[in-house]
């Protein structure tokens, strides 16, 4: 088993292709399924993190507990940032933290992560309204109502093939989003220099599948 000890530095970030992170992450995730992890000296990444950062991706994540971003991909402490958020949609406050990420800490990766069985997915499918919930599954509601033409009934969370269809259009939706909200990100995307990729994460077998 390899042990982890050593922490990302600027030049091994500056080296990273988008293409050689997301090969990464990809590579994370087949060991994480396989019962895999690397090991890790918590001691010498923490001692080295005091220095500074340079994680190679973010990952815009949902809140759910049974979805561990840095187990999910297999990554250490100073690996990858993660956001997190009910229903992982963006906002301004999001985007502006994948700017920080991407042009100014140099990461190469912007993933946006959903999820099987997704409760906030579910909730804006049934419509629910609860004091600031309501607020955040209207961002949300764009997703499920994108995908009800081509969707059986009833459209409620009782539909699972339905519930399903939301949370992928919901990733997709979101990283439109990234882009039409943040002319930093798709200028460096556009130049090659960082990629966008979508995935739904399957509860049972930890699966990440892209979209």
């Amino acid at each position: 088993m390899e042990m982890k000890s050593i922490m990302l530095d600027k030049e091994t970030q500056s080296n990273l292709t988008p293409e050689q992170v997301y090969q990464n992450l990809q590579e994370g995730n087949d060991r994480y399924i396989n019962s895999e992890l690397t090991e890790v000296s918590l001691d010498h990444l923490r001692s080295d993190s005091v220095g500074g950062q340079f994680p190679q991706a973010i990952v815009l994540s949902c809140i759910d507990s049974r979805v561990v971003v840095e187990q999910v991909f297999d990554q250490a402490l100073g690996d990858i940032f993660v956001a997190r958020v009910a229903g992982n949609f963006a906002n301004t406050d999001i985007v502006a933290s994948m700017e920080y990420a991407c042009g100014v800490a140099g990461s190469k990766l912007i993933v946006v992560l959903g999820h099987e069985g997704c409760g906030a997915v579910k909730a804006a499918c049934d419509k629910v309204e609860l004091g600031n919930i309501t607020s955040l599954l209207s961002n949300i509601t764009p997703a499920v109502d994108a995908v009800k033409g081509s969707s059986s009934t009833p459209h409620d969370s009782s539909n699972t093939p339905f519930v399903n269809a939301a949370i992928d259009e919901n990733v997709t939706q979101t990283i439109d989003q990234i882009r039409s909200m943040s002319p930093i990100l798709k200028d460096l995307e556009d130049k090659g220099q960082i990629q966008i990729k979508g995935g739904v994460y399957k509860l049972a077998s930890g699966k990440v599948e892209w979209l």
